[in-house]
């Protein structure tokens, strides 16, 4: 009997640095989780590679997968779309693997409605002026953009009771250690495990 894999929903404010955190976990020794990539049509940035960054598709491509169903969750975030292609999780999840999402917020909330048996774990910076400075400091937003990140930035962060677990993002290493402790523990936790073992004792 395979035991399922966990869904784990990475997530936190735009800034907090959910993709530098995930890339270090993902270079980490030891992994073996399935990367799920996003969709998004946002414009491509510099550097970013399609197929691993995100899957980048145009608006009308977009709304074609949500009215089929084909999203495990979707969210519109300062004129663009973000979302996570349904298929390829459940797949997944079924063959045992692991299945690590970083998404927005309104994105994660939609999952849980959707699977509430996965770890969401919310992402935080260590104050809101540094992560002011973070976003600032990409060079890719304007003062406008950078303004309503920073005030959505705010009400994410009063959505933080919606998540299991919540990692401070002080040093990328130490955020990379209790993100992979939390999830070590979910794996042992007995409602996820006690299943295994009642189907041992039916077979004897």
């Amino acid at each position: 009997m395979t035991e399922r894999g966990l869904l784990i929903v990475l997530s936190g404010p735009s800034g907090v640095g959910k993709g530098t955190v995930r890339k270090a976990i993902f270079d980490s020794e030891g992994n073996d989780f399935q990367y799920s990539i996003s969709m998004t049509t946002r414009n491509k940035r510099v550097g970013e590679v399609e197929g691993v960054d995100y899957y980048f598709r145009s608006r009308e491509e977009f709304e074609a997968l949500i009215e089929a169903g084909e999203m495990l969750e979707y969210a519109e975030y300062v004129g663009n779309y973000y979302g996570t292609p349904l298929s390829y999780v459940r797949k997944t999840l079924d063959e045992g693997k692991d299945v690590f999402l970083e998404i927005e917020v309104q994105g994660a909330k939609q999952v849980k409605e959707k699977m509430p048996d996965g770890v969401f774990i919310f992402l935080t910076p260590p104050d809101l002026s540094e992560l002011r400075s973070r976003i600032v400091g990409r060079g890719t937003d304007d003062l406008e953009v950078i303004d309503a990140r920073m005030k959505i930035a705010r009400e994410e962060i009063e959505m933080m009771a919606l998540y299991d677990y919540a990692v401070v993002n002080d040093q990328v290493p130490l955020a990379v250690e209790r993100i992979k402790k939390i999830i070590d523990t979910e794996h042992v936790r007995v409602d996820r495990v006690i299943g295994k073992y009642r189907k041992m004792l039916e077979e004897l």
